[in-house]
């Protein structure tokens, strides 16, 4: 059959779940055996988000080849399981980008550069790119309708819906439906006109995703379909939901994935959601509770550590518990002299387990080193992720081999003891986009080891990576001969992978980023592992 193309834009508002509505819809046609992929156009004009604050866009996604992309691509790998590449994440940036540097090598043959044919031309390979191994391609559009830096992609988005078959090509629009609480009903006018803006250049929905808090009325529905021209039952209601792998359900159940099938004119089956029902239950009545500090400088945005937290969900789902996650901004904590213990008891007191992630920069690094002490001495379950790990050897080098002011040389390029440290040829590098060592790389497991039994007797293991800085070979059998455990390396450049204390019920650190290849009903196994001991700590201590 000819590839199919799903467009999905957003109005009124961001941050409604148009990855979220995109990943379910995925799942649902995955389920009924097509080959599904998911990318995603954002029109910011950074090349990609790798060098932008997690204030400002939440966690930086990297794929298995090294593409350092929107946040929103875990959501479709979590969703279809599924591996994807960096093909399937286009900003402005690259787009202009291209565009400039055919211009610069002649290829245009003379001919004025402009928006149309040029940009649009080159959205629109990219859009196609991926249909030699797809049945069906979602493509989801940042921003939302009527932004100015949008409005290439809305017009090449109208373009391909005039080059194409009718019954390739399908435009969903997820836009907002607000309830105001002192008239003590849904509006539909936002909707209304954020249709109209996407009339303006030329693109009509096929269907409307409703999200709302309320379930909406049958005259509400009428209305919406009415003003905007899109069919009645095309309407779908995209209501608040208690857990986001609950999405699928819905949708399901309002038909949506027959009626896109319908539209392509494609074969329909009823799609058995009997595994995720029962992971939606598991998350809506937890058998148990267990409370996790994730402690980091970034905590205040809820997208910046979005791997870490669905990792922590699904671990806990495995369970049947929920994992409840207290936020500790490191860098809030006193920096710069020694935090007292009581501060941290006041903090930590009803922790049964200390997760510490990844970052970048100085602020709020003593912070997670005195906490990583603290879960240290006190043998309460630990993981230290990327720069996690990294503080969890600054602190064991100072506080068990007696090595005074340790660091590493991304905070203190002058200390007597660089216990994390540069590869030598990173030390060449000047611009920071895409520097880093990115993607999957093989970590051999070490015989013997927790780490080893934890991936239950592999012996290499492929994970994701986002870091310059390593662990310091110079320094590597005094590490040894104090009780760190090598759990695993990368053989090639011999590089530490994973670290552990031998004599501590779950001391973990890992270079790598484990929470990129977590999955709703396959937990990645250190997290499964951390939770595990999480629940065991609370038992043992009888810690509410």
């Amino acid at each position: 059959m000819n590839t199919k193309y799903i467009f999905i834009t957003g109005g009124v508002v961001s941050s409604l779940g148009k990855g979220i509505a995109s990943a379910s819809i995925g799942f649902l046609l995955k389920q009924l055996g097509y080959k599904v992929t998911i990318q995603k156009f954002d029109p910011y004009l950074n090349v990609d988000p790798g060098t932008m604050s997690p204030f400002q866009h939440g966690e930086v996604f990297v794929t298995d080849d090294g593409a350092e992309t929107d946040l929103d691509l875990g959501h479709y790998e979590r969703f279809l399981d599924q591996p994807l590449s960096q093909a399937c994440n286009t900003t402005a940036g690259q787009v202009y980008d291209t565009v400039i540097t055919n211009e610069r090598r002649g290829k245009y043959l003379g001919k004025t550069v402009q928006t149309i044919p040029h940009i649009t031309d080159e959205i629109k390979m990219r859009f196609k790119r991926l249909s030699k191994d797809s049945d069906i391609i979602i493509t989801e559009i940042g921003g939302t309708a009527g932004d100015i830096e949008g409005l290439p992609f809305g017009e090449a988005i109208r373009q391909i819906g005039l080059e194409m078959d009718r019954h390739d090509f399908f435009c969903i629009h997820l836009t907002l439906i607000p309830y105001i609480s002192a008239a003590g009903e849904c509006k539909t006018k936002p909707t209304q006109h954020s249709v109209v803006k996407l009339r303006e250049i030329g693109i009509q929905p096929d269907m409307l995703i409703c999200r709302s808090e309320k379930s909406l009325s049958q005259a509400a529905l009428t209305k919406i379909s009415l003003f905007t021209n899109v069919p009645l039952q095309n309407v779908i209601v995209g209501r608040d939901a208690e857990t986001i792998y609950e999405i699928p359900i819905l949708f399901e159940e309002q038909a949506l994935a027959k009626k896109i099938c319908n539209h392509f004119q494609i074969k329909y089956s009823e799609i058995d959601l009997s595994g995720l029902k029962q992971l939606v239950h598991k998350a809506k009545f937890p058998e148990q509770t267990v409370n996790v500090a994730l402690c980091g400088k970034y905590v205040r945005h809820q997208d910046a550590y979005k791997s870490v937290v669905e990792s922590l969900i699904h671990a806990g789902l495995k369970f049947s518990g929920k994992v409840n996650i207290k936020y500790i901004d490191t860098d809030k904590l006193h920096s710069h002299e020694k935090i007292r213990e009581d501060t941290l008891e006041k903090h930590l007191k009803d922790i049964h387990a200390i997760l510490v992630p990844g970052g970048f920069g100085l602020r709020g690094i003593e912070g997670k080193i005195s906490i990583i002490k603290y879960a240290r001495e006190k043998n309460i379950p630990f993981l230290g992720i990327c720069l996690g790990m990294q503080c969890a050897v600054i602190e064991f080098a100072r506080n068990v081999m007696g090595l005074e002011n340790a660091n590493s040389t991304e905070f203190d390029a002058k200390t007597l003891h660089p216990v994390i440290n540069l590869m030598k040829d990173q030390k060449e590098v000047k611009n920071k986009g895409g520097t880093m060592r990115l993607g999957a790389y093989p970590c051999n497991l070490i015989a013997g080891s927790q780490s080893e039994k934890i991936y239950e007797g592999q012996h290499q293991v492929s994970e994701r990576h986002r870091h310059r800085y390593e662990f310091n070979n110079d320094f590597l059998e005094k590490f040894k001969e104090k009780g760190m455990v090598i759990g695993g390396k990368y053989l090639e450049k011999n590089l530490v992978e994973i670290i552990e204390l031998a004599n501590h019920r779950f001391f973990i650190g890992t270079q790598f980023h484990p929470e990129f290849k977590s999955r709703p009903l396959k937990p990645h196994p250190v997290f499964a592992k951390f939770i595990e001991e999480a629940i065991e700590y609370k038992k043992e201590n009888h810690v509410l």
